[in-house]
């Protein structure tokens, strides 16, 4: 098993920028191929971005995040990253970070076994 815990979010102006950490503890975390989602309010969870376990097989959402938002992993230190530039109000809602061995990547969050609390990320306009 794997424990997730985000950090990173908080209060932003758009066109700000917020870095994400998610910080794994557990054993193998290069085992695992690992995920961002978020949630806004009213809304369904929603795919952000994913990496695979060695940190070269990345994807993203639509282009609503592409150009804007960067994932990446130190296996070293069993974290992985989301580094959100130019964000936008419409990017405002939780950010989880989860975690899976049996894909080598994952666009949905069925593929996912291990989630963490979820960080709030807040954009005003």
């Amino acid at each position: 098993q794997v424990q997730l815990v985000e950090s990173g979010g908080g209060l932003v102006q758009a066109g700000g920028f917020l870095r994400l950490s998610c910080a794994a503890s557990g054993r193998s975390f290069s085992s695992y191929t690992m995920g961002w989602f978020r949630q806004a309010p009213g809304l369904e969870r929603e795919f952000v971005s994913t990496i695979g376990r060695s940190g070269f097989i990345t994807d993203y959402t639509d282009f609503s995040v592409k150009g804007r938002f960067t994932i990446s992993r130190d296996n070293a230190k069993n974290k992985v990253y989301l580094q959100m530039n130019s964000l936008k109000p419409e990017d405002t809602a939780v950010y989880y970070c989860a975690a899976t061995p049996r894909y080598p990547y994952g666009l949905r969050d069925r593929n996912y076994d291990y989630w963490g609390q979820g960080t709030q990320v807040t954009v005003s306009s």
